[in-house]
């Protein structure tokens, strides 16, 4: 079999798993805190014919070898956790982290979760959680009933006003989450992400010290998927796809011509 049929084979494998990547990134260009994707792409193994700097005579050695590439694939999806545009909104409940960082969130099984969608409410309880889900916020805060106001702080600080007292009160505390390698994390989907070996150990801290964000209240961080820039990558996976399926429909004609002849 022409090795070129296995090798323009891959190069289709890896263009369906790019426009893949490509088509989750727009579905999710209006996902508040979602951050895009690229597919990382790997040559394969070469059949070594000839070695470089092997020997050609008894006092000359090959330039160049002659080594034959076994196609392409993908092997990672990489998350991209540039800063998202920023949306403002009346929600006293809705936040985003400017700068490094995630909430806390926490999930049915106990497991803590992380995520930069702001978008928060209160349950039942009074209790600050997600939006979609009703996961609750760690650490957890409850609002009092008689609760006229809310306000969260630059560094977290989560402080209400009364009908009974003037002065402010403080109720809770909210702690920004970073990695050392933000990548490493596991997407989960409802923008939630789960720590792995690979993302190291969460780093609990204080918003706006060491390097982590700032939490500002009444805005939303819009996704960072740049369409324009999508729709240029979907056409380029496009062209690509065609060009190995041009590859393939070649060597079936280069084949059928030779079995003619034969």
């Amino acid at each position: 079999m022409f090795p070129a049929l296995w090798i323009s084979k891959t190069g289709l494998d890896a263009q369906q798993t790019n426009i893949s990547v490509t088509s989750n990134n727009l579905a999710n260009a209006s996902t508040v805190g979602f951050k895009k994707s690229r597919a990382v792409f790997e040559d394969l193994l070469y059949q070594n014919v000839n070695q470089p700097g092997g020997r050609s005579s008894a006092d000359t050695t090959l330039p160049s070898g002659l080594m034959l590439g076994a196609g392409a694939k993908v092997v990672a999806t990489q998350k991209q956790f540039a800063q998202g545009d920023v949306s403002t909104t009346s929600n006293s409940l809705d936040l985003m982290i400017s700068g490094k960082g995630f909430f806390e969130i926490q999930l049915p099984d106990g497991t803590t979760a992380y995520t930069r969608n702001g978008q928060f409410t209160l349950n039942e309880e009074g209790t600050i959680v997600t939006v979609g889900s009703g996961y609750p916020v760690l650490p957890e805060i409850q609002i009092p009933e008689n609760a006229k106001s809310i306000t969260v702080s630059t560094d977290g600080q989560v402080t209400i006003q009364t009908n009974d007292q003037a002065e402010s009160q403080v109720v809770g505390q909210l702690t920004v989450t970073s990695f050392i390698n933000e990548t490493g994390l596991e997407p989960v989907g409802e923008n939630l992400y789960l720590e792995t070996s690979a993302s190291g150990a969460p780093i609990q801290g204080v918003a706006g010290a060491d390097g982590i964000g700032t939490i500002k209240q009444g805005c939303l961080e819009v996704s960072n998927v740049n369409v324009t820039e999508e729709l240029v990558n979907l056409i380029t996976a496009q062209r690509v796809y065609e060009m190995n399926s041009k590859v393939l429909s070649t060597v079936d004609e280069m084949m059928g011509a030779l079995t003619q002849r034969l």
